[in-house]
């Protein structure tokens, strides 16, 4: 008996070392996912005309369920859609997410720009300008982020639009300054939208060394939303290594019921995996 109780007393000391931590059980544990959207919502007029009416782009959401929305095209108070239609806070109220929206140029009247829509917590938000060319005219683009947080993961998420120009040199220089904006950031970064540029152009070059593109393989085709033939509307994340996209594609947003698509983007959604 005396052998059976040293060998006991042997295997406890051995299994309690002292600066031996007990196993993690959370170890193994899936990583929290997000599911984003990136919608050029065209002032809502694809459907309507003016003023505008929000319910196509609500449904487009709705039926996707996303956590995160980013809205381009966005009119807020704007003779062309409606003078009293703020649109990113009626999307709020339609599809019950959180609201912000940047302003990039005054329109009719109102103002014109990008929003983000949020289930998820809101902690804090900020508005960038991007700038356009001296020799070109073209309109000023703005970045519209917030800081969120999901299981306990905080993290950036922004929407933005660039230059609409054949001539690149907008898109460009727009594109050399969300790098300056993306490398001054503390936390990881989802950022999407209507960028106005092919996948081979030089703007996507530059975007591409600081911000991963979600396509899995080749990049949906996004515009025309009827009969699309080119790829301009983007999921994107920053740094390397942060995201993991398990889904990536562009839906029609078309609405059977009305016979008609609800802007002349297609939306791009993605499932995206956090992993930190």
């Amino acid at each position: 008996m005396r052998k059976y109780w040293l060998f006991g007393a042997l295997l406890t000391l051995a299994c309690n070392k002292p600066n031996q931590l007990p196993p993690d059980p959370g170890a193994g544990a899936p990583k929290p996912a997000v599911k984003v959207m990136t919608y050029n919502i065209y002032g809502a007029r694809a459907s309507s005309g003016a003023p505008a009416d929000l319910s196509a782009i609500a449904k487009v959401i709705n039926d996707e369920k996303p956590d995160l929305v980013a809205l381009q095209e966005v009119d807020v108070f704007t003779q062309r859609t409606g003078v009293t239609v703020h649109q990113a806070r009626e999307l709020a109220a339609l599809t019950g997410m959180e609201w912000f929206f940047a302003k990039a140029i005054d329109q009719t009247g109102g103002e014109y720009g990008d929003a983000v829509l949020s289930r998820l917590p809101v902690k804090s938000s900020q508005r960038f300008t991007l700038p356009v060319t001296p020799q070109l005219s073209g309109e000023f683009r703005s970045v519209a982020m917030i800081k969120v947080n999901k299981d306990g993961k905080d993290f950036y998420f922004a929407s933005t639009h660039f230059d609409h120009l054949a001539q690149e040199d907008n898109r460009i220089l727009q594109a050399q300054e969300l790098k300056k904006i993306v490398a001054k950031l503390d936390l990881p970064l989802i950022i999407a939208g209507d960028l106005n540029a092919r996948p081979e152009s030089q703007a996507m070059t530059i975007v591409r060394e600081y911000l991963n593109v979600g396509c899995l393989q080749q990049c949906p085709m996004t515009f025309p939303s009827d009969k699309p033939d080119r790829t301009i509307d983007y999921i994107l994340s920053a740094p390397s290594g942060k995201f993991t996209v398990s889904y990536y594609n562009a839906l029609t947003g078309y609405i059977p019921e009305n016979k008609v698509y609800a802007s002349d983007h297609r939306p791009v959604v993605a499932n995206i995996k956090l992993n930190w």
